[in-house]
């Protein structure tokens, strides 16, 4: 059985690796008849493995890895497969401790069963000392001692016999007496099976296979794991030549030859001697670090190629070799998903090269995460930042990163380029022509990357036109120095954070740095403005998506503008991006607007009317009174001669939103009268806002005689948030007569809110679809729903409506006995505002009578002296009592 063997879920279990030996050639002799085969193979495999109770996790293209819970029913399954196999397939076994995690394994078991795979001929079953141990039945012939690539000890190997097996084989294959120069590693590489897998795969096909990305990023390790894996498929052998010590390019003809021992005494080129010792031939050269000498690497590898078409090379570059057959594989950089992410893993695994007694607690756990994120996942960079655990904690680290490129500087005596971080980084930016360089350097003033016409604009400063720019940013994206995101509008370019960082300083350090933070500001400021005008009709959606597009971005020019007096700017992006992101629930930015306020004021801004609108949003923060003076003031601002042409309507909107929730709602009341007398946009606004508050406070049959209207209103802006909200109010006026009319049109609602990013209306109308379906008789869904909202307005910040949440909740409660809850819930939901709700009045009336006056308080006091975190945890977790309550009392035979 598998055995808990820690806290990190490791595992006793043995594991068979096989291969099919020689699969290149096979390939190229005929590939259809081997594509059967190797079907045949795999279903063959599959079925043995399940019969002896393994588990097959995984393919490799020429083979496959299988886990056994004992090694008795391991090597039965191997004996079984070459009784039946007609491929020739090579096997090797291990048992030892290993960690399952996601339907994979790891550990150094897999490594040492794949080294005793490799060692093996095809037909052969070997096994180490450990499986002959534990299947003590097992027949086996003793190998001897042997050293296995990447092994730090010598390995016993053991061939496994019995009837129908071959017992004849030649020694074991072992590095030494295979033909090439590929270096023994112990390294463990992680979190690259799958590229290995998918390399080898396509180096059957491809006769050159370029791994391209940053520096740091493992292109060279994982060449060299791709070229171990796969060595004994080339019988002339498999040859590591390392170009990046090469400066002068006409030498990379010498340095492959020499490598590969092609020289001899004739008076030929190396280039020549190279090419008549590959004649007719089959080996893996791989081309490692070709960046800075790329086109004599272009030169070498066709001219290999063309006379030994059997032979197959694996580059490593920044950029490709632009060769015929090349095909590329950009390395990615390591996934930080979680705690339990590949980059984690190697952090966890370097670190205990330098502290063997290296764990993570909860909170070391989650610094690491964030190291890794900080590193955009760069295996260098982690591998150095682990490093620095001989004598440093992960929060010590994590706290330092801003100072990366002086806390990342390793003792290594590895290449000299990845001694340290900033090296590493500095060996491909010294490889940019100037031009390149300065389109980089001013492009790092980007926060969360950027478009084509935003690096024109940017950095092209005038000096670069669309094209030229164009040009450029292709080239950088060619030599892994910017990353192409398609999956927007779009074309979008990043860089890694460490680039971005290494650039900046060099634009710093050159003296342009504030001319290019000034542009990236106007930018902003302008587009901010544009998206707004756009805001205001169908196209909303876009441009709500393009404000949390551009999100970092905006923060960025926002936080430059106010720090550098430039007020008018800062001004533009606060309000425009607040006005634009709010129906996305993107609060940050009420922020900046509030603390600019009193400058804009100061200084008497043309664009403070909006400005002090957007920073009256705060009622949806948890301020409400201070959303009601700054709307107010907002409207004051508004009505002076000259003043800024921003449409009253959204004055007035924030103005009632504030109300609502601050009151009182005898003013809420007197501006939507008013409201109701004028036409246009203030007409629909006035419209939405009284269909969803007149059946809150008994005023539901008025609403119901102007839903009609209200939507066409709002139909007639072709503004979507205000169609959305006058759906919401609809199935509100609705509600108490004709419910399924109201959860129609609740949902066309939330439809509406969907297709256009506006998540407030979402929220919102799934919390009123709740509310509806508790009164419906349906509380465990109701409270589902609710439990739901709660936990999305905390995550988003919008404080105002948790209040009209944990109301709701608090009516559920009472109707459920739950009165000390209900009571305690609606405590919680003061000091955010005032929930305004049809029945809560009478729920609050029956809490006080059933409690008494005295607990009643007290339950509220005790609501509302929570932190707003604890509060929404403490009704989180009082809504799962209840709804596990429900749950139970379903269950029972008399219910």
């Amino acid at each position: 059985m598998l055995t808990s063997m820690s806290a990190r879920q490791v595992h006793t279990a043995t594991f068979l690796f096989t291969d099919i030996v020689n699969s290149t050639q096979r390939w190229e002799a005929d590939a259809e008849a081997m594509g059967a085969a190797l079907a045949s193979h795999d279903a063959l495999m599959a079925e043995i493995v399940a019969a002896a109770g393994g588990d097959l996790f995984k393919h490799t293209g020429d083979g496959i890895l299988a886990m056994f819970p004992s090694a008795a029913s391991a090597v039965a399954a191997a004996v079984a497969a070459q009784r039946r196999l007609e491929l020739p397939v090579r096997m090797g076994l291990d048992s030892g401790e290993a960690e399952s995690r996601d339907g994979d394994w790891f550990g150094p078991v897999l490594n040492r069963a794949s080294r005793v795979m490799s060692a093996a001929h095809g037909g052969q079953v070997l096994v180490t000392p450990t499986v002959v141990a534990l299947a003590s039945r097992t027949d086996t012939l003793d190998l001897g001692l042997h050293r296995l690539r990447g092994l730090a000890e010598p390995v016993r190997l053991l061939q496994v016999c019995g009837d129908g097996l071959h017992r004849d084989f030649p020694p074991p294959r072992t590095p030494s007496d295979r033909p090439g120069n590929l270096p023994t590693t112990t390294a463990v590489l992680v979190g690259r099976d799958q590229a290995v897998v998918e390399v080898t795969t396509m180096l059957a096909a491809a006769p050159v296979v370029t791994l391209i990305g940053p520096g740091g990023v493992g292109k060279t390790v994982l060449a060299q794991r791709i070229a171990d894996t796969v060595a004994d498929e080339f019988p002339d052998g498999a040859w590591l030549v390392e170009l990046a010590p090469v400066r002068d390019p006409s030498s990379v003809p010498h340095v492959v030859a020499t490598t590969m021992g092609a020289l001899g005494r004739e008076a030929v080129s190396p280039t020549e001697a190279l090419t008549a010792f590959l004649t007719d031939r089959c080996a893996l050269v791989v081309l490692d670090n070709c960046e800075h000498v790329l086109d004599a690497a272009a030169e070498v590898a066709e001219a290999l190629l063309a006379r030994s078409p059997r032979s197959r090379i694996v580059a490593t570059s920044r950029e490709g070799l632009a060769i015929a057959g090349e095909q590329l594989w950009p390395v990615p950089t390591l996934a930080v998903d979680d705690g339990e992410s590949a980059a984690v893993a190697l952090f966890v695994e370097r670190a205990r090269t330098v502290r063997p007694d290296f764990e993570l607690d909860d909170a070391g756990r989650v610094a690491v995460v964030e190291i890794c994120r900080e590193l955009d996942g760069l295996a260098l960079a982690i591998e150095l930042a682990a490093a620095r655990m001989v004598s440093m904690n992960p929060q010590e680290v994590k706290a330092r990163l801003d100072q990366r490129f002086r806390l990342l500087s390793g003792r290594s005596r590895g290449v000299a380029h990845h001694q340290t971080l900033e090296q590493t980084v500095s060996w491909s930016y010294d490889l940019l022509d100037e031009a390149e360089r300065r389109l980089l350097d001013r492009c790092s003033v980007f926060a969360d990357g950027f478009e084509l016409d935003a690096a024109v604009a940017v950095g092209g400063d005038g000096e670069l036109d669309t094209f030229d720019v164009l040009d450029l940013l292709d080239s950088l994206v060619r030599k892994s120095l910017l990353t192409v995101d398609r999956s927007h509008e779009h074309t979008r370019y990043r860089m890694l954070e460490t680039i971005r960082q290494y650039a900046a300083d060099r634009l710093e350090r050159d003296g342009s740095s504030a001319a290019v933070h000034a542009r990236h500001v106007a930018w902003f400021a302008a587009q901010a403005r544009r998206w707004w005008e756009r805001w205001s009709s169908p196209e909303q959606g876009r441009a709500i998506a393009w404000a949390e597009r551009e999100f970092a971005d905006l923060r960025a020019a926002f936080r430059w503008a106010a720090d550098h007096d430039e007020l008018a700017e800062a001004v533009t992006i606060a309000a425009h991006t607040t006005m634009i992101a709010f129906p996305a629930l993107v609060l940050e930015s009420v922020g900046w607007a509030r603390e600019v306020v009193d400058r804009a004021t100061d200084a008497q801004l043309p664009e403070l009317p909006r400005l002090l609108t957007a920073a009256s949003v705060c009622t949806l923060t948890g301020s409400p009174r201070d959303g009601r003076d700054l709307a107010r003031r907002a409207q004051e601002v508004a009505s002076a001669p000259g003043a800024d042409p921003f449409h009253p309507a959204w004055m007035a909107f924030w103005e009632l939103a504030a109300l609502r929730y601050a009151g009182p709602l005898e003013r809420w009341l007197e501006i939507t009268d008013e409201m109701l007398t004028r036409d246009g946009l203030e007409q629909a606004v006035g419209l939405g806002a009284v269909n969803a508050i007149y059946p809150a406070i008994g005023r539901a049959e008025a609403a119901r005689a102007l839903v009609d209207q209200g939507l066409a209103a709002a139909t007639a802006t072709n503004i979507p948030f205000l169609v959305a909200f006058a759906y919401g109010g609809y199935g509100r006026a609705l509600a108490d007569v004709d419910p399924q009319r109201a959860l129609e049109t609740m949902r066309r609602a939330v439809e509406e809110g969907r297709l256009h990013g506006n998540r407030y209306q979402v929220s919102t109308s799934e919390r009123d679809i709740a509310g509806l379906e508790a009164a419906l008789g349906e509380p465990d869904r109701a409270l589902e729903l609710f439990d739901n909202s709660i936990e999305f307005y905390r995550r988003m910040g919008n404080r105002a409506s948790v209040t009209t949440s944990l109301g709701k909740v608090a009516v559920v409660f009472t109707g459920l006995g739950r009165f000390d809850e209900a009571a305690t819930m609606y405590g919680i939901s003061v000091p955010c505002g005032v929930a305004i709700l049809a029945d809560l009045p009478d729920t609050l009336d029956q809490l006080r009578s059933v409690l008494g006056q005295v607990a009643f308080d007290r339950c509220v006091a005790t609501g509302s002296a929570m932190e707003f975190e604890a509060g929404m945890q403490w009704a989180r977790h009082a809504i799962a009592r209840a709804r596990a309550e429900l749950a139970a009392a379903q269950a029972r035979p008399d219910s």
